[in-house]
C-alpha cells in the first residue's frame, strides 16, 4: 500500500526530528569533560529548539489543503508509521564516544546527513497540491546544520 504525505504530516516529522536532535545534544553534553564543547552542544541543542519552534510556524502557514489527510486513517497509522522511521533512522539512540567533541561532531553530521535524505524521500511522497515545496525550506535549515557542523568540526582539527 502506498501512502501520500501531506506537508502537514512531514512538519510533524521535522519537529519530532528536531527534539530527538535536541536530546542528542544535550546528551552529549552531559558527557564531555570540555567547557567550551559543553557550552557548544549546548548552543547546538538550543538551536534545535528553535528549529522545532520554526517548522511549528511554518506548519501554521500551511493552506487547509496542505493539511488535508490523503487516506482514510482513523487510527493514524501512516504518521505512526512516519513517527517510527524518523525515531529509529535520525538521532537514534547509539554509542557515541562522548569523550571526543570530534566524534560527537562527526555523528551529529552523519544524522543531520539522514535527516536530508529522510526529507528528500519524503519530498517524492508528497504531492504538489499537499505542499510539497514547503519542504525546501526543512531540507535548507538541516544543510545550514552541517555547515556549521562542519566548520567546528574542521576547527577541531
Amino acid at each position: 500500500m502506498s501512502y501520500d504525505f501531506s506537508a502537514d504530516e512531514i512538519f510533524e516529522m521535522a519537529g519530532q526530528l528536531e527534539r530527538n536532535g535536541a536530546a542528542f545534544y544535550r546528551k552529549a553534553a552531559e558527557g564531555i569533560g570540555d567547557d567550551a564543547g559543553k557550552a557548544m552542544l549546548t548552543r547546538l541543542a538550543a538551536m534545535e529548539d528553535d528549529h522545532e519552534k520554526t517548522f511549528a510556524a511554518m506548519r501554521k502557514e500551511l493552506a487547509a489543503g496542505e493539511k488535508a489527510a490523503t487516506v482514510f486513517d482513523p487510527e493514524g497509522d501512516s504518521v505512526a508509521y512516519l513517527k517510527a522511521l524518523v525515531d529509529t533512522r535520525v538521532f537514534f539512540e547509539k554509542e557515541i564516544d562522548t569523550s571526543s567533541m570530534k566524534e560527537i561532531l562527526k555523528a551529529a553530521i552523519e544524522a543531520e546527513k539522514d535527516s536530508i535524505v529522510f526529507y528528500l524521500g519524503m519530498k517524492e511522497a508528497v504531492p504538489e497540491k499537499l505542499g510539497k515545496d514547503r519542504l525546501d525550506g526543512v531540507i535548507k535549515e538541516e544543510m545550514g546544520h552541517i555547515r556549521l557542523l562542519s566548520k567546528e568540526l574542521v576547527a577541531l582539527k
